[in-house]
């Protein structure tokens, strides 16, 4: 519901988080071999690694503790905070100007 408001409001900035991106090599280790994938659908990824492997702080649910694997996501940080997520993970995905 809320990405179909989203859509009708601003469709270009919409596209910008589903629109297939090749991955570079350790995004793509991370998302399990596949070699394209959109923004969003990579943030959720990261978030459902951090929820399946129970990374978030017990004492401060802000803060994710990184594993191995997702510190390769996340330019090779131990802790971050959750505020930061998004953030880092656009870094990976360059904005493209479209002809």
């Amino acid at each position: 519901m809320v990405l179909r408001r989203a859509v009708a409001e601003c469709p270009k900035k919409v596209a910008g988080l589903v629109d297939l991106v090749n991955l570079p090599t350790a995004l793509r280790e991370f998302a399990g071999g596949q070699s394209q994938m959109s923004h969003l659908s990579f943030f959720l990824r990261v978030w459902s690694h951090i929820k399946e492997h129970n990374l978030q702080d017990p004492t401060n649910r802000n803060i994710v503790n990184c594993d191995e694997k997702l510190k390769t996501v996340l330019l090779g940080r131990s802790k971050v905070q959750l505020f930061e997520l998004p953030m880092i993970v656009k870094l990976h995905f360059p904005k493209v100007p479209k002809p």
